[in-house]
């Protein structure tokens, strides 16, 4: 993971942890994902409760929607102390590789719900659904119950929800940098109708000169 800035040393392997986790800091960001930040889950929601935690395990639930509230008020990033959510997820303070909180964190991105990029993580603000060899790990009950439930999913959506689709996504890859062109190709790749691609370039872009007229909060 990340190494927590702080004037005590870090758990590192190799090096001499300290007691607990002192006055690390670790700086946390979005990792932005067009793909999954349109189709995945709020870390919050029935569906991550639901199935994702048999895989996660507790602690680590618990931590991603600790971090989702961060994203809510501070969306493009911000400073947690460890001890502090480590107290307040009732996980303790101690350091060292096999402690509950930095487990937590490990498994974070054991899971690809975060990565380390240099001295910051960055963290998925939704989860995506439950992979096929995720699914194993549940009961077989959860398993039939998530097999009906992606069936339901899987089912054409109208008009109006593919409309919104598209126009999240565009969004989405005009954040990522990308030009005009670039976005309508890949909506026409992902199979959306090219008049319904067009105006959620549209949509975006209105949507983006908007934003950017906007006062500063």
């Amino acid at each position: 993971m990340p190494r927590p800035t702080s004037d005590q040393p870090s758990a590192t392997p190799g090096a001499a942890a300290p007691n607990d986790l002192g006055d690390a800091m670790l700086n946390v960001r979005p990792w932005v994902d067009p793909i999954v930040d349109e189709l995945g889950h709020d870390p919050r929601s029935h569906y991550v409760e639901r199935y994702w935690l048999g895989v996660l395990g507790p602690s680590t639930t618990l931590l991603m929607r600790r971090l989702a509230q961060g994203f809510d008020t501070e969306p493009d990033g911000f400073t947690i102390h460890l001890a502090d959510t480590a107290r307040s997820l009732g996980l303790g303070t101690r350091a060292g590789r096999n402690t509950p909180f930095l487990r937590a964190l490990d498994r974070c991105c054991q899971f690809g719900m975060a990565r380390r990029h240099k001295d910051e993580l960055e963290v998925r603000r939704r989860i995506p659904p439950l992979t096929r060899l995720h699914l194993t790990r549940l009961p077989e009950s959860l398993q039939a119950e998530h097999h009906q439930w992606q069936d339901a999913a899987l089912r054409p959506p109208g008009p109006d929800e593919m409309r919104r689709r598209a126009r999240r996504l565009a969004l989405g890859l005009y954040q990522l940098g990308e030009d005009t062109a670039v976005v309508e190709h890949q909506l026409h790749e992902w199979r959306f109708h090219p008049a319904m691609a067009h105006d959620a370039v549209r949509w975006a872009q209105a949507r983006l000169t908007s934003d950017a007229g906007s006062p500063a909060a």
